[in-house]
């Protein structure tokens, strides 16, 4: 697969500041939904780079680093576990892309986007996949991933009852039992169907 079809046919068109928009932690029960938007330079080096979920740690880790030198700039959109429950998470997946395009310090000229509609006043594309057909996405797709990780990393040092240095918040059995043997912690998602439960049957 061209990974870079995308690309290719809008320098074709002349534009050349190209940003991909990626997020990560919709399914999990605890922390923020991570969005990352990436501008890459005209000339990179990322062969294997593909959707960070395909990519040992050990490789999105390499990327990551790799990504922060080829890139032209990087933002970072971090929308917290008490704005998911107000406003719901597709939502907050919206908000948090949004902040990371605001958070780049080059104004792209279109925004290669995963899946997800976005109303901006830049041109958009939403490839479905797109963490798969477009390097600029995937790119993207390891920033929000290694950026979520560490801070489930940091959040399995206080609360390492939870296991979330492996299951990365994401409702596994561990987390679950868990959840009903401790309780929850106000990083926990309080409109998600497992923590809710709890919640109601603590009253």
């Amino acid at each position: 697969m061209d990974n870079t079809k995308y690309e290719k046919a809008l320098k074709k068109e002349g534009i050349k500041l190209i940003a991909g928009v990626d997020e990560v932690g919709r399914g999990p029960l605890i922390g923020p939904v991570v969005a990352a938007a990436v501008i890459l330079k005209d000339k990179i080096k990322l062969d294997g780079l593909t959707d960070s979920k395909k990519l040992s740690e050990k490789k999105r880790n390499y990327f990551y680093e790799e990504i922060k030198k080829q890139a032209l700039a990087i933002g970072i959109g971090v929308i917290d576990e008490k704005k998911i429950d107000e406003v719901n998470i597709y939502e907050a997946t919206k908000l948090a892309m949004i902040a990371a395009i605001n958070d780049l310090d080059v104004r792209p000229e279109h925004i290669l986007i995963d899946a997800m509609p976005l109303e901006l006043d830049i041109p958009t594309t939403s490839i479905i996949k797109g963490d798969l057909k477009s390097i600029t996405i995937s790119a993207a797709s390891v920033i929000a991933k290694v950026t979520r990780d560490k801070m489930m990393y940091e959040l399995d040092q206080k609360y390492p009852m939870y296991d979330l240095k492996h299951n990365k918040g994401y409702p596994t059995k561990k987390h679950i039992e868990a959840i009903n043997e401790y309780g929850i912690i106000k990083e926990h998602r309080k409109s998600f169907g497992p923590v809710k439960k709890v919640i109601e049957e603590s009253k």
